[in-house]
């Protein structure tokens, strides 16, 4: 794997080199300090000074060298605007072609801008993330608050690209106004909406995009969806994305449809669930296991899908439906059967067929990078939509009715609902879905290919010959230093994906073993929540199936709201890390404001407590989410065993114990059903808390 340094000065434009962060120059040094401070013969304070001093002196040449190229272009477009008034009193197809033109050239030259300036705010970060791994101390943290902040922050010209938006507003603009000149809007700004057809502002505007990847709503959603993307994409990238022919619109939204029904799938049965058990002659506790059931195989069936996803994406789909489709038939069969077996067995076979691997593997793969961000966040809306959906679904199911021997009720309408919904899905899959083209796997070479590779290696040789025997100090120390690089950076910046659990696992720092812990932690506390809703309520309250379903409904509504206001405000003002922290404090703050301890239980107590915990859990996904994608090796980026596949086994191991122990619990008592359940996940929140604690440093 090419070490970060080489890459820099392979992707760096020659021109400009010498504008470019000192990427070598700043490694060496760090390396120096380390050294020196080893052997006792310097000071930290000395080291953050003298570091300081020089990652000022890089950014300060980076930012003039920015305000510089900003002025040739602005001083460009000023003479530009002066033609293009011109045309407006006097118009000329041919002047207009050559402003098109001029314009488009300008907007190359802010592409490459741009990407100068995205491959330095890379090296920044990673620079400090180096310096703070080195040695142990939260320098980042300090020299980005310091420098920010500051009236006259050079650092924000690079991370917040101070100026470059009206250049990309003008030059957007303009070349808007050219094609549309007998548009019926006045301006661009008074149809934001019209799609820009011109490639280069296509291309500007999917720059700007990864340029401004701090945390917005958007990026927030779509970090749910745990979905990496390259870290150093470049033009060639972008046009190779399109030409190649992997994405396909409608594809895309089967994938987004499949994630939905599967988590209508999940939770239309919630509020029903105690009932069906009761009248099967087994307790309501068991309930836990019937909805269970289907997370359990689901362990097994993400690991399979996932390693399927490798060879095709439709087979998978295929598969998952089918399997989906008989065990909802089994489902809505028991009651006529009087089998809990067969209750049980069809959500294992609901539970075979989670495909959430593949959709996460298709939109990883094959959506192009710049509407990548747009399908995770479509993703993750997906699924909150279908956990609000199904129990409220199973509110409306409420009707009783036989068909021959066949018998429809509240109990198994939401098996005959799901099974139907599948077999559409189905028919419409087999019609819709466009199979992507696989990447051609490398072909062993024929004799005469053989051949012409000896003759190739010949020549090379011969040139080798020509070539001075001994190299200068400077090409050895580089060579060195490109060495060093690679074989440094390689266990975190290397590609090659893990080819099983174990080599997973090992990629596992301690962080991200407190971000997957704190992950197990809120889907265990929201799972024992959501399941045992039903038994709780009727045994304290008396309500109905339909007061359930409503009362899941509307937390299931509060996702995206919540995911709004943290995504838009909250994540603009505290760290990620800072938010992490408060979220876990306020899902303790809801667990133990759910106990039954003395007083009355009352229905404000539990819905307000239940309240708390989910939002409090729902924020907490979306930043554990967020940290663990930064925080986690790259190699766990593709393949079988990459990171989606990990939270999504932490998740789904969480709620398979969530639900076994509601039903252990039931032994007890429905009486103490409720302080039983709650007591694990108050012992679990609260060791979370302590290992973030431990952690907070390395959180960044």
């Amino acid at each position: 794997m090419v070490a970060f340094g080489k890459k820099l000065k392979e992707r760096s434009i020659q021109e400009w080199q010498g504008y470019y962060i000192n990427y070598k120059l700043m490694k060496k040094k760090v390396k120096q300090y380390s050294r020196q401070l080893e052997g006792g013969n310097l000071e930290r304070r000395h080291v953050l000074k003298d570091f300081s001093r020089m990652l000022d002196n890089q950014i300060e040449k980076i930012a003039l060298f920015m305000l510089e190229q900003q002025g040739l272009l602005a001083s460009r477009l000023q003479t530009l605007r002066g033609s293009h008034d011109a045309l407006q009193e006097q118009p000329d197809i041919s002047h207009m072609s050559y402003l098109k033109e001029e314009y488009r050239a300008v907007g190359q030259d802010l592409l490459k801008l741009l990407f100068f300036v995205e491959m330095n705010a890379i090296g920044i970060r990673k620079i400090l993330k180096k310096f703070d791994k080195r040695f142990g101390y939260r320098f980042t943290n300090y020299y980005v608050k310091t420098r920010a902040n500051h009236p006259y922050s050079e650092l924000q010209q690079v991370f917040r690209h101070v100026g470059l938006g009206a250049v990309v507003g003008a030059v957007s603009r303009n070349l808007h106004e050219l094609q549309n000149n007998q548009g019926s809007y006045l301006s661009i700004y008074d149809q934001p909406v019209l799609p820009l057809q011109d490639p280069v502002v296509d291309s500007i505007r999917a720059a700007v995009d990864r340029l401004t990847r701090s945390t917005n709503f958007l990026h927030f959603m779509a970090q749910h969806a745990l979905i990496m993307q390259e870290e150093l994409p470049s033009p060639q990238d972008e046009e190779g994305e399109e030409e190649d022919g992997r994405y396909h619109f409608m594809s895309l939204l089967l994938n987004l449809v499949n994630t939905f029904l599967y988590m209508v799938n999940t939770y239309i049965i919630v509020p029903t669930a105690d009932d069906y058990s009761m009248s099967l002659g087994a307790a309501a506790t068991v309930c836990g296991v019937v909805i269970g059931a289907m997370a359990v195989a689901q362990l097994f069936s993400s690991v399979y899908f996932s390693a399927w996803s490798n060879r095709s994406y439709f087979k998978p789909l295929i598969f998952s439906s089918i399997v989906l489709f008989i065990g909802n038939l089994l489902y809505a069969l028991a009651f006529d059967f009087n089998s809990i077996a067969v209750l049980l067995i069809g959500r294992l076979f609901c539970g075979l067929g989670s495909a959430r691997a593949v959709n996460r593997r298709y939109i990883s793969d094959c959506v192009p990078l710049k509407i990548r961000m747009q399908a995770s966040a479509g993703f993750v809306s997906a699924s909150a939509l279908g956990m609000a959906c199904g129990p409220a679904l199973a509110g409306l199911l409420q009707i009783r009715f036989k068909i021959y021997k066949l018998t429809f009720n509240q109990d198994t309408l939401p098996g005959w609902v799901m099974a139907v919904a599948w077999l559409i899905y189905l028919v419409w899959l087999a019609i819709s879905f466009r199979e992507p083209a696989r990447e051609p796997e490398e072909i062993p070479k024929t004799s005469e290919e053989s051949n012409h590779s000896e003759a190739v290696q010949d020549v090379n040789l011969e040139k080798g010959m020509k070539q001075p025997l001994l190299l200068t100090s400077e090409e050895i120390e580089e060579q060195g230093e490109d060495e060093c690089d690679g074989s440094e950076e390689a266990s975190e910046d290397s590609r090659t994906p893990a080819n099983s659990i174990l080599a997973a696992y090992r990629l596992l720092t301690p962080s991200v073993k407190v971000q997957l812990l704190i992950y197990f932690m809120l889907k265990y506390a929201m799972e024992i929540l959501l399941s045992e809703s039903s038994v709780i309520t009727t045994y304290y309250f008396g309500w109905s199936t339909s007061s359930v379903a409503i009362f899941l409904f509307c937390l299931g509504l509060t996702v995206l709201p919540v995911n709004l206001v943290v995504g838009s405000y909250i994540s603009n003002m505290f760290e990620d890390r800072q938010i992490l922290l408060v979220s876990e404090i306020m899902v303790c703050v809801g667990i133990l404001l759910s106990f039954h301890v003395v007083v009355p239980y009352t229905v404000p107590q539990y819905v307000c407590s239940g309240l708390i915990m989910f939002v409090s859990a729902e924020v907490l996904e979306g930043v554990n989410l967020s940290l663990l994608s930064r925080v986690m090796s790259s190699r766990l980026s593709r393949g079988t065993y990459n990171g989606g596949l990990l939270s999504t086994e932490a998740g789904t191991i969480a709620r398979v114990i969530a639900d076994a122990t509601i039903t252990v619990a039931g032994f007890f008592g429905r009486n103490m059903l409720l302080n039983v359940t709650l007591l694990p996940s108050l012992v679990i929140c609260v060791l979370s808390i302590v290992a973030t604690c431990f952690t907070y440093n390395s959180l960044y």
